[in-house]
């Protein structure tokens, strides 16, 4: 056995038997097997088809509700487009919001495209959520939701998301309408925007998730969720405010866009690594091998659970065959003359 060779079955051997580090292992391993990479970029595609259209209502509705008051307009505006750090802040000469107002002065046309953009992405994005739900949690697709249920979903997913972000909206607005915020109560809306968001997830991983998953199951993910969403948000404005604002003099709105993508994509990942360390924790899926064999019990549960995840019709069953090396070596090696 060569060195390299030796010094990973030592790194294996190690990983193995330190619980933490096999837990986050096996996490990032599973993320890999069920194809989360793809699962990410496809709600990324959705999430952006929707973000625009939701801002283009929202900036929309607060101006109503602003009443004609410039400067009560601008400072609910500034609160509602923080939620989106990498889009929502000035970046330099290009700012989103002069583009969003911009729009919505085209009148009721406008806003009839955004609401029927924003439901198209809307929907589509939950039911890639609840297929991505599907797959981490290896439901077969027999057992998964038809179109209808999906649908409903999705508009109930949309209905919660638009109540807590008019929540997060309305702690953000405590410091932008106050003229002396202290320490505490920058402190305050910050607690405040974290039980929001975490909120948020739990609600979103309850209702994009099977119901045979239970409760319990849901929570450390969702928390974890939540916070990951508020330190994005807070570094996505860290990188408006150091990189972005040069990228948008030289690339103007494309700037922009690539960094919504970034965003997105990189909540997505978070989302579903989340996702991952609910089901490898509620089903003790660890440790896992680095080098195989030997199979470690989780790597023969997850061997077996991946072709079960194939049934499409109830009178099928897909069972999986585990064989001995010896065996599996036999039947690799071509037979004599």
């Amino acid at each position: 056995m060569s060195f390299f060779a030796r010094l990973a079955r030592r790194l294996d051997s190690a990983q193995r038997r330190t619980r933490v580090v096999a837990i986050l292992f096996a996490i990032n391993k599973k993320f890999g097997d069920d194809n989360c990479g793809a699962l990410a970029a496809q709600l990324t595609y959705y999430g952006f088809l929707t973000l625009f259209p939701l801002l283009l209502v929202l900036v929309t509705l607060l101006g109503i509700v602003a009443g004609g008051n410039p400067s009560f307009e601008h400072r609910v505006v500034s609160s509602a487009l923080s939620q989106f750090p990498v889009i929502g802040s000035n970046s330099g000469r290009l700012s989103l919001a002069d583009n969003i107002h911009g729009l919505r002065r085209n009148g009721v046309f406008g806003i009839a495209v955004g609401v029927l953009g924003l439901l198209w992405g809307a929907v589509g994005s939950v039911q890639s959520g609840q297929h991505a739900m599907a797959q981490v949690w290896n439901v077969p697709q027999v057992d998964r939701p038809g179109f209808v249920p999906r649908t409903l979903r999705g508009l109930a997913t949309l209905g919660i998301a638009v109540v807590f972000l008019a929540a997060s909206i309305g702690l953000s607005s405590v410091a932008a309408f106050g003229s002396h915020v202290t320490l505490i109560v920058r402190c305050l809306e910050i607690l405040g925007s974290l039980v929001v968001d975490g909120a948020l997830m739990v609600a979103i991983f309850r209702i994009l998730t099977p119901r045979t998953v239970t409760w319990r199951h849901l929570l450390l993910g969702a928390v974890l969720a939540g916070l990951a969403y508020g330190a994005l948000q807070i570094g996505g404005a860290l990188l408006v405010g150091h990189e972005l604002r040069h990228m948008s003099q030289v690339y103007g709105l494309f700037a922009i866009v690539l960094g919504a993508l970034w965003w997105i994509y990189l909540l997505a990942r978070v989302v579903l690594y989340a996702a991952e360390a609910n089901v490898v924790v509620a089903r003790r899926l660890w440790p896992r091998g680095i080098i195989v064999p030997p199979l470690t019990p989780a790597d023969i549960e997850m061997l077996q659970t991946y072709p079960r995840q194939e049934e499409r019709r109830p009178e099928v069953s897909v069972t999986a065959t585990l064989q001995s090396s010896r065996d599996a070596r036999d039947d690799a090696e071509p037979a004599g003359p």
